[in-house]
């Protein structure tokens, strides 16, 4: 009788304890910009919530210009293994000319895992519009593809981006952050216990206007689950080549939740 009663108790205590750790994965999702531009190719769950509330980026570009940006995103896991996402990218300018502030466009997107990874990589395709609406949009919508692979060892996890953006081909001042393609390669390593991850990548890109050059970009960063629904990041990078050779701290946190009437 007391074994039996030994026991339930520690059953119920396995699953009291079990319930807060499946929920601290947020950490291992990583989406574009938190703190890396190259994400893997999970989405968010279906019927859950994600808020990005304040990922917040600084650059400073050649000449002394400094750069605030900030992007309130939110994602939902519309269907199984397919999420949609809208955001607003916000900036500052602070240059020798003044000051100037504006919305840089509507940013909306989809993105759809087509497997589980087992003893093949995961793959996922992601579509994007940035819409011309702010003072810091371009003049005319752009439209990104994107396919994502995401291979799981032991000791890491390795990412592959590439992306190819349509429309056309301007010079525009608002448009100098958009690349024709670009390629990224990213390796993680988490750290379960202390819901901690930590992630270096390399990322190739032709910008929109084809006669400049390709720009090599470096960065690392990290993501630490605060609690079972919030996460953080921060993350730094550099354009290892070009004529801009600009750098880039990022700060960022998420919220996931679910609607309370649905499971």
């Amino acid at each position: 009788m007391r074994n039996a009663i030994a026991s339930r108790t520690l059953l119920a205590g396995l699953i009291v304890l079990s319930t807060p750790l499946q929920a601290q994965t947020d950490y291992y999702n990583t989406d574009r910009g938190r703190p890396l531009r190259t994400e893997d190719a999970y989405p968010v769950e279906r019927r859950a919530f994600e808020i990005q509330a304040a990922p917040l980026r600084l650059e400073r570009a050649s000449g002394g210009v400094y750069r605030w940006s900030v992007e309130p995103e939110i994602a939902y896991g519309i269907l199984p293994r397919t999420q949609v996402e809208l955001g607003v990218p916000f900036s500052v300018v602070d240059a020798a000319a003044g000051r100037q502030a504006g919305a840089g466009g509507i940013h909306a997107s989809v993105l759809h895992n087509l497997n589980v990874e087992t003893s093949i990589p995961a793959f996922a395709l992601s579509a994007a519009a940035l819409l011309p609406v702010g003072e810091f949009a371009p003049d005319d919508p752009y439209f990104s593809f994107r396919g994502i692979a995401t291979r799981t060892f032991t000791w890491a996890r390795f990412h592959v981006n590439g992306e190819y953006t349509v429309g056309e081909e301007t010079a525009d001042v608002s448009a100098s952050e958009l690349a024709r393609w670009s390629a990224g390669l990213a390796v993680d390593r988490t750290f379960p216990l202390r819901s901690l991850l930590l992630g270096a990548e390399l990322v190739v890109e032709q910008p929109i206007v084809e006669s400049e050059d390709q720009v090599v970009i470096a960065g690392a960063g990290f993501r630490y689950q605060l609690s079972p629904r919030w996460a953080m990041d921060a993350g730094a990078g550099k354009r290892m080549t070009g004529d801009d050779r600009s750098w880039y701290v990022t700060v960022g946190s998420a919220y996931a939740f679910g609607l309370p009437w649905r499971r």
